[in-house]
């Protein structure tokens, strides 16, 4: 198996711990495939030119993290994951499941792409984005229930546009995106606070696509970007593939802690801050007015951009959330990232990034070469609805939601075993639970999905940690009455790895 594992020698991370990060990660995200041996532990010295102890001790963390089992005279091999893939190593120290591949059985013949080395550092939103056939409860997904979308209305839109105007899908669209559309979202962001001309965005092809391209335009090898702690998995995957150096700040009821930020900042001056500072993914906290305005004058102070990721804004439960970020800057420090394919039609792929200046004009030209701009007909799908129907549709949407978050609030009630803690949020799709001290998450991981039940595991969460006992629900993505069974499963999986039970308590979190 050969890898690209890229080490920081001016790090304050110790080297053993760098490969073994660069490791974990590869084997998260599913590029390192259970039952495959890794490199000797002499090789990967020879490789990377440091020490065999150092070496040796990367492996022993790993072990340790039990992603890999390591036999001696035999090698190490990646950890089964699950149960049928479980027994380790076997006669004449090959596994029985060597070959294992995410989607089946490799073939012999394919075996020579071993030896091909590539450089992705971790791909942890593939791996966790589709679920097992056996699961029943996708908790895992952060989506709406499809029956609760406006599906059908889209695709007669896109049926009347593709019928009534066959011509305009014989030409290339704006690079920028459709102008009646970014018109549209000028009305729409002016509701809400946020004054953007036309001329000011730029559509993309999801939030994904606007992270990558703000990515690969103002990222580079060792810049400092600074993230929440836990965050969007899909984020890091992108930062990390760009080779920055990623700091994570911690996070409290009021969202980033700008002390720390501001205390890290004096000795890593940031090249970009990201952040999804209204109800937070994973955790659904909602940063301050305060904290923003604090974070935008860090952001003038030292010169560098803040991406604004606001996926949920629209999906408050109670009072609309505080201003965005961008309402308040007049400088062009912050590129500002609506999703809108989240709340109308995941399929249809559209979002809308606000910059200005000569960041925008980058924008425009990474997007260019990206994809010679957005579909077309997904765009003007969703303009009519959007400039029609999309107020009174959010509304009702909302009250959906909000049932779906008490039927999880009151199973939680019931059934959480004792020390197990969350907060409900104000808006948004995710509910965070952090779980009791000593669960094995690997070991939760496979028994819940045995039981039918599919998460997020924290630790993909997370960027430079091995592990984190907490793990991430999406209470939208299912009905009340699945909803209410699934947790309750999970529940009880959660309290049978737990001595005595885990008897409930009322020691919680305050709910929101």
């Amino acid at each position: 198996m050969m890898m690209h594992i890229e080490l920081k020698r001016g790090s304050s991370t110790k080297l053993y711990m760098q490969i073994a990060l660069t490791i974990a990660d590869r084997i998260r995200s599913g590029l390192i495939a259970p039952g495959t041996r890794l490199p000797s532990v002499r090789k990967l010295t020879a490789d990377l030119g440091v020490s065999l102890v150092t070496v040796s001790k990367a492996y022993a963390e790993l072990e340790s993290s039990q992603l890999i089992v390591c036999s001696q005279g035999k090698g190490c091999y990646v950890r089964a994951l699950e149960k049928d893939e479980a027994e380790q190593v076997g006669n004449g120290g090959q596994p029985k499941h060597q070959n294992v591949h995410r989607q089946g059985q490799v073939s012999a013949e394919l075996n020579w792409q071993l030896a091909l080395v590539d450089y992705l550092p971790r791909a942890q939103l593939w791996r966790h984005f589709d679920a097992s056939p056996q699961v029943r409860y996708e908790f895992h997904m952060s989506a709406i229930q499809p029956e609760l979308l406006p599906t059908r209305d889209i695709i007669d839109s896109a049926y009347r546009l593709s019928s009534d105007h066959p011509e305009r899908m014989a030409y290339y669209g704006s690079f920028q995106g459709d102008r009646e559309l970014r018109q549209i979202f000028t009305q729409h962001f002016a509701a809400r606070g946020l004054e953007a001309s036309p001329e000011r965005m730029l559509i993309t092809s999801g939030t994904q696509q606007g992270i990558d391209l703000v990515a690969r335009t103002f990222v580079g090898p060792g810049d400092v970007v600074y993230m929440e702690a836990p965050t969007y998995t899909g984020a890091i995957d992108v930062f990390t593939s760009r080779g920055a150096k990623i700091i994570t700040v911690p996070m409290d009821h009021e969202g980033m802690r700008i002390d720390l930020l501001t205390r890290l900042c004096d000795s890593y001056p940031p090249k970009l801050i990201y952040t999804i500072p209204t109800f937070h993914n994973p955790t659904g906290i909602t940063m301050s007015a305060k904290r923003k305005a604090e974070l935008l004058n860090l952001a003038q102070s030292y010169h560098c951009l803040i991406l604004e990721d606001d996926p949920f804004a629209d999906l408050h439960f109670h009072a609309p959330p505080p201003a965005s970020i961008k309402s308040l800057d007049r400088s062009g420090h912050v590129v500002y990232i609506k999703s809108f394919s989240k709340v109308l039609s995941p399929g249809c792929r559209v979002a809308c990034a606000i910059a200005d200046g000569s960041v925008l004009t980058r924008l425009v030209a990474a997007k260019s070469t990206a994809d010679l701009g957005s579909p077309l007909l997904t765009q003007k799908a969703l303009q009519s609805f959007i400039q029609h129907q999309y107020e009174p549709y959010i509304q009702g949407l909302r009250k959906e939601l909000y049932a779906r978050l008490q039927a999880a609030a009151g199973v939680l009630e019931r059934h959480a075993p004792d020390g197990m803690h969350w907060i409900l949020p104000e808006g948004g799709l995710n509910l965070w639970l952090q779980l009791p001290a000593g669960i094995d998450m690997h070991e939760l991981h496979r028994k819940a999905h045995a039981a039918g039940v599919s998460f997020l595991p924290g630790s993909a969460c997370y960027a430079g940690e091995m592990d984190d006992a907490s793990l991430r629900i999406c209470f939208t993505v299912t009905g009340p009455e699945p909803l209410r069974e699934g947790l309750r499963i999970l529940c009880e999986a959660i309290r049978a790895m737990l001595p005595h039970g885990g008897r409930t308590t009322a020691d919680r979190l305050p709910l929101i």
